[in-house]
């Protein structure tokens, strides 16, 4: 098929995408700011980096860092108040994250609430009230953090590689920390780390988004200028790689798991590093899609379901690391495809075609990454922060740009050497041997299970200025809406603020269809789509996307099959073609079926050893009776029965245009864009007759019903509660939205996260959720806990519920629910993916296209007495289902 131009966009000079118009200022206590405006919604991102990271902590002192990050959250001395609350209170996608080189906070916010965001941060800069309770809370939140990492084998074998990778540099440890050092950390300890290295000539504020330069900094100087600074401890001596004169033997793992593993390291330069580059597109022409290196020889070979590689360049050194999982090879057999793969590298010269691939795909990748005002303000700061130059990222596709075959090759011979790699090998041991019996100390025996006082909205309220909600979405543009004559949905919206274009659809062949036939049918259909047509093969149809730097996936959940695609603007034909051929002309070739069948076993394998996977499949299908399609899940049997044939069927009887809706955004000329889908998709056509599922309604649990999964070698539980919910269009739905905000809709600033998370420190995490969608999906409590907190957090819990259920909530909650999600919708819409999403699935759903400008009108006209009808039909705490899955059987009868 031939391409045809349908816009007129051409693609901007690379270079200055980023940097262009960025200010930069640095005020006389060392506070370097970044400033770019970008008017294309009204929202700003505000961002604060600290040159601080695991490569500062002393001995015995891994994690700090880390745990310094979780109290900057509890509260300064004049904003007593968990600041996950006042985040909330403005709507504030609000977080943070702590790497080697650095701490980063980050929220984004209504351009109306930017002020109050700068005086939350610039309160916290100095200001945390860090007291012995905040600590002992939070260490225990951490060390729950760390033993949900130990839940994973990846994480143990990476861990143990970088360990004895660089046995010299900070580089080596967890940046987490490691659970022995967490445990004796002091509140001094952790003073004396904050007064050193939270100070403004250690810090980048960036903010970028809809705001006035001028103002902003006078705002800035007056919040942040008075800050005092003083000179910052020098880091820990940088990374030492120790020269190796031989190959060093493997580190080899025997733990319970599900598949083998392979994960090898190799010490490169740091960022700064004119290899670096070089590097970057050897690791593309290795591992970027079904045209790389790796593809052939380990995943289309079936010798592993999956190969990974990256490279970490950082301020003092770096490394590039690969990862692969094993199907049917050996991990011996894996190692030497990988060290033969490599020696091509070192001995010939890659091939122009591969050059260029890779560049396109990087070049790309970066403008594609950088749509966001949020990644745009965090490449900045990295800029700043790893290289002391907002400007790198210009020189780095400079660089890219440069890159020639010699320097691929020489990199490779110089970097990627068997003397100088270290690599890990986990080989699984049988899942066998009878559970632990809970140990629950002592000390936790007399734990109070009554909740808390439910925070006071006004107390939030006092320590930020008077807030008004954000305007509504009243002049949110809308898509315009189009049916092809063969019943195929299109929705289309132009916005040429980025030379990009999102690609959002949906088809109605998701995996409650295998209910059915057999579990598995509509995932290995949707993944293999682009494994072949009548005119190409699964390489070509890769080469075509691979070439421009776009992409095209198909996933299967459980109503329908997400399709998502991004490109830049002048090769949006080439995906809309792609997409058309597979959807008409997919073959499903025998031996990538075969291929495909294999991962899933291998990917069913490690979602049975994984206590999130596992206990929300055990969770869905207590709540679910066989007969509903939401019982379902694929088995081992079922997929090694399923059938090409089986997937012809499926194919031509769900892939149809009147079950496909189609979302484009972006950067083209509508009536060309029209043009273009008739052609290409106009002529779709199906003969068969639609299927209906016809199922019965999930019934309610009649009481409380616990079931464990025992899972060997894990150290957390992982813990679902709840039962069959609502469906989308139910009357009290947006009551439903507002009760569950406020019951547990954010980890930090609700209820369930106020008593269980941050006062009791039971938990790394906990939500609660409606799943309403065409069908009645779950309302779920989620959570993740030491296993000698899960009892204790799952009695929280239910009584929380029953207090709700007993004595509803106050009109001030539900005030500050309404404010914080009208608050934060803006800022949502003004994400071009999210916004593709909320036009696709409204239309999924059967709702109007004016239903994106009224969701605020509607959530603001909620009642307290709506609310109450939602807490009696909704919250049942003496009829739930719970689930947890883990180390040890923790539930009591």
């Amino acid at each position: 098929m031939t391409s045809t131009n349908v816009t007129i966009s051409s693609t901007p000079d690379l270079r200055h995408v980023l940097t262009k118009d960025v200010n930069k200022t640095i005020l006389e206590n060392g506070l370097t700011i970044l400033l770019k405006e970008v008017h294309t919604a009204p929202v700003v991102s505000v961002q604060v980096w600290y040159r601080v990271g695991s490569r500062n902590e002393a001995l015995g002192l891994n994690g700090i860092t880390h745990q310094l990050e979780h109290l900057m959250f509890k509260g300064t001395h004049s904003r007593p108040v968990q600041f996950g609350k006042l985040f909330s209170a403005l709507g504030s996608a609000s977080n943070a994250f702590t790497s080697y080189d650095m701490t980063a906070y980050y929220g984004t916010v209504g351009s109306d609430k930017l002020e109050t965001l700068l005086i939350l941060e610039a309160d916290r800069m100095q200001n945390v009230a860090l007291t012995a309770e905040h600590l002992a809370s939070e260490k225990r939140v951490v060390i729950s953090e760390l033993q949900g990492y130990e839940n994973s084998p990846d994480y143990r074998l990476s861990k143990a590689v970088m360990q004895q990778a660089f046995p010299e540099s900070n580089y080596g440890l967890s940046v987490g920390g490691n659970k022995s050092d967490v445990e004796q950390f002091t509140l001094d300890q952790v003073q004396e780390y904050y007064q050193t290295y939270y100070q403004p000539s250690n810090a980048t504020l960036v903010i970028t988004g809809d705001f006035d330069e001028s103002t902003v900094l006078e705002q800035i100087q007056t919040y942040f200028g008075p800050i005092p600074s003083h000179p910052v401890a020098t880091a820990p001596a940088p990374m030492s790689v120790v020269t190796k004169t031989a190959p060093s033997a493997p580190i080899v793992l025997k733990e319970p798991g599900s598949a083998p593993l392979l994960d090898a390291v190799y010490p490169i330069p740091d960022a700064q590093h004119p290899d670096i580059p070089a590097l970057e597109i050897l690791d593309s022409i290795l591992s970027a899609g079904r045209n790389s290196r790796f593809y052939p020889a380990l995943i289309e070979s079936g010798l592993a379901t999956n190969a990974h590689a990256y490279v970490a360049s950082l301020m003092d050194g770096g490394w590039y690391n690969i990862s692969v999982t094993a199907a049917a090879g050996e991990l011996s057999e894996i190692d030497q495809v990988v060290e033969a793969t490599l020696e091509q590298l070192r001995s010939q010269p890659i091939t122009l075609e591969e050059l260029e691939r890779a560049k396109t795909q990087v070049k790309a990748g970066f403008i594609l990454s950088n749509r966001e005002i949020e990644n745009q303000a965090s490449q900045l700061a990295y800029n700043q922060i790893v290289t002391n130059d907002h400007c790198f990222s210009d020189r780095y596709l400079r660089g890219i740009e440069a890159v020639t075959p010699t320097d691929v090759q020489r990199v490779a011979q110089t970097y990627l050497t068997p003397t100088q790699r270290t690599v890990g090998l986990f080989e699984p041991t049988q899942l066998e041997g009878q559970p632990m019996p809970a140990g629950i100390p002592a000390t936790q025996t007399a734990e109070n299970f009554t909740p808390s006082e439910p925070v006071d909205p006004a107390q939030v309220a006092k320590y930020l200025p008077d807030l008004a909600t954000s305007a509504g979405s009243d002049t949110q543009s809308l898509p315009e809406r189009w049916v092809l004559d063969n019943g195929l949905t299109v929705l289309l919206l132009e916005d040429h603020s980025t030379p990009t274009v999102t690609l959002s659809g949906h088809i109605r062949a998701g995996n409650q269809w295998d209910y059915l036939t057999l579990g598995g049918v509509a995932s290995m259909t949707a993944d293999n789509l682009m494994s072949g047509t009548t005119s190409k093969d699964d390489l070509a149809i890769a080469k075509a996307l691979e070439n421009r730097g776009a992409s095209l996936d198909f996933l299967s959940l459980r109503e329908g099959v997400d399709v998502s695609g991004y490109a830049l603007s002048p090769d949006l034909p080439v995906v809309l073609e792609t997409l058309a051929d597979v959807l008409q002309h997919a073959i499903f070739p025998q031996q990538l079926l075969d291929l495909s069948r294999q991962r899933m076993l291998t990917h069913l394998q490690l979602e049975l050893d994984d206590p999130g996977a596992l206990a929300r499949r055990t969770f869905q299908q207590k709540i679910y009776t066989q007969d509903h399609p939401f019982h379902g899940f694929p088995t081992a049997n079922s997929l090694k029965n399923i059938s090409r044939e089986g997937i012809l069927r499926f194919y031509e009887q769900h892939y149809r245009p009147d079950n496909m809706i189609l979302t484009l955004v972006g950067d083209f000329e509508g009536a060309e864009l029209r043009s273009h889908l008739k052609r290409t998709l106009g002529q779709w056509q199906n003969p068969r007759s639609s299927t209906a599922l016809n199922f019965p309604e999930p019934q309610m649990p009649p009481t409380i019903q616990r079931v464990n999964a025992p899972l060997p070698g894990k150290t957390q539980v992982v813990t679902y509660m709840g039962y069959p919910g609502i469906e989308r269009h139910h009357s009290l739905y947006y009551a439903a939205m507002l009760l569950n905000q406020i019951i547990g809709g954010d980890t930090l600033s609700s209820r369930l996260g106020t008593e269980i998370r941050d006062r009791k420190g039971l938990t790394y995490g906990i939500y609660s959720y409606f799943a309403a969608g065409l069908h009645a999906g779950p309302f779920a409590v989620q959570m993740q806990t030491s296993p000698e907190d899960t009892q204790t957090a799952i009695s929280s819990t239910l009584a929380l519920l029953k207090q709700v259920k007993a004595e509803g909530i106050t009109q001030s909650e539900l005030e500050t629910a309404q404010r914080s999600i009208l608050n934060s919708y803006p800022v949502d819409l003004a994400d071009p993916d999210i916004l593709a999403q909320r036009f696709l699935m409204n239309e999924v759903l059967g709702l109007p296209i004016e239903e994106i400008r009224h969701l605020p009108q509607r959530i603001g006209a909620v009642t307290m007495a709506e609310i109450n009808q939602a807490i009696e039909a909704f919250i049942h705490p003496d009829r739930m289902v719970i689930v947890s899955a883990g180390p040890v059987d923790v539930i009591r009868s």
